[in-house]
Formats: structure tokens, C-alpha cells, sequence
């Protein structure tokens, strides 16, 4: 649901159709962050693609539940409360350890990820927080910094990727007024081994 006009899965047809059918959860559950872009099918196609490539691809090599967990900080730093909620609970599913999820999301929410996040990771927060909030400060030495806490380039580059998704994602949503009605929480495209998979589980 948000505040523009949206095409239920039961009323979809042609490019949507196959889409929503690529995309969808149990009981033909489609999430209101891909069903805000019903009314241009083209745009589902980028949003999901993107969304799968960033975060759920084999080539990835930084774990995923702190992909997820990047994302989680990035929508909260954004107000986004439907994209944290959604990925808090992806995160949970990913980490299978209910106390350790708590802690990283209470961090999260009180903005002292350094009472919990340490050496490179908490550096990986702090870039994306930078990037996040004043991009055009980002310099070289930012990162020079992140090599030097133990991250890859490429790894540089998921952190880059995620944390221009979310911004990407909350705007979306935020923008557009989507909200949680009838979404069930922490679906995503787990199977990391098919790019073409899309199917919410």
C-alpha cells in the first residue's frame, strides 16, 4: 500500500505479470516496495534487479547478514522504518541468534554502533554513514582507510553498492508513502547461487 495507484497480483497482466510471479512470496504475497511500481514495469525490473545483484549475489563476498546489517543502519540514519523493519528481520532470519540481532539493531537505533561493531566492521559503518550523509566529503584517504582496516576493493565497492541502494530504496518508499500493510516481514531472494531467481522466501 502507499499513496499512489498500484496493480494487485490479481489484476496484473503481461510484463507485471511475469514479474510479480518472479518476485512473489507465499500466497502470492508481493512486497509494497516492488508493487509502488506497477504502473511502470520497467522500473520493477531495475529496482529488483539491482536489489539482487547487490545483495544477494554469489560474487559477494562480504557476509550477508552484514550487508543486511548495512542496510538496516542506512535506513534508520534515513527514517526509512518499513525498509528497517524489513531487513531487521531478514537480518534475525540470517543470523539465527535472536540476542546477537537485538544487540546490532539497539546500536543501530540508539546510534552507538561502537558499543557493539569493532575494528572493520565499524569501519565499513562509518564509511557508509559518511557516504550516506555527505557524500561529496567522501575523499581517497576514506578509502585508503578501509584497505587499511582490512577490506578488499571489491569490498569496498558491496559496501559502496549497498549503501547506495538503501538510499535509493528509502527515497522510494519514503517518497512515495509505502507502508507495511499486509507485507510479511524478512522475505528476500535467498537463493544467492541463480540471478535469476527473484523469488521472495
Amino acid at each position: 500500500m502507499s499513496w499512489i495507484e498500484e496493480i494487485p497480483y490479481e489484476n496484473a497482466e503481461g510484463q507485471l505479470k511475469k514479474l510479480y510471479e518472479r518476485s512473489k512470496g507465499p500466497d502470492n504475497n508481493v512486497d509494497n516496495i516492488l508493487a509502488v511500481h506497477s504502473l511502470r514495469p520497467h522500473t520493477l525490473l531495475g529496482h529488483l534487479t539491482l536489489y539482487k545483484n547487490v545483495l544477494h549475489h554469489r560474487s559477494n563476498t562480504l557476509p550477508k547478514s552484514y550487508l543486511e546489517t548495512i542496510g538496516v543502519y542506512i535506513s534508520h540514519l534515513n527514517k526509512c522504518e518499513y525498509c528497517v523493519q524489513h531487513h531487521y528481520a531478514g537480518l534475525k532470519r540470517l543470523l539465527k541468534d535472536d540476542a546477537l540481532a537485538e544487540s546490532r539493531f539497539h546500536a543501530i537505533v540508539s546510534n552507538t554502533v561502537d558499543t557493539v561493531f569493532q575494528g572493520k566492521e565499524l569501519a565499513g559503518l562509518a564509511y557508509a554513514s559518511k557516504l550516506n550523509g555527505s557524500p561529496a566529503s567522501i575523499s581517497e584517504q576514506d578509502l585508503i582507510d578501509l584497505r587499511n582496516a582490512g577490506f578488499s576493493d571489491g569490498e569496498i565497492l558491496e559496501i559502496n553498492q549497498v549503501t547506495s541502494y538503501f538510499n535509493y530504496a528509502n527515497r522510494t518508499v519514503l517518497g512515495l508513502g509505502v507502508n507495511l500493510q499486509g507485507d510479511i516481514l524478512g522475505l528476500s531472494p535467498n537463493d544467492n547461487d541463480d540471478p535469476n531467481n527473484w523469488s521472495h522466501s
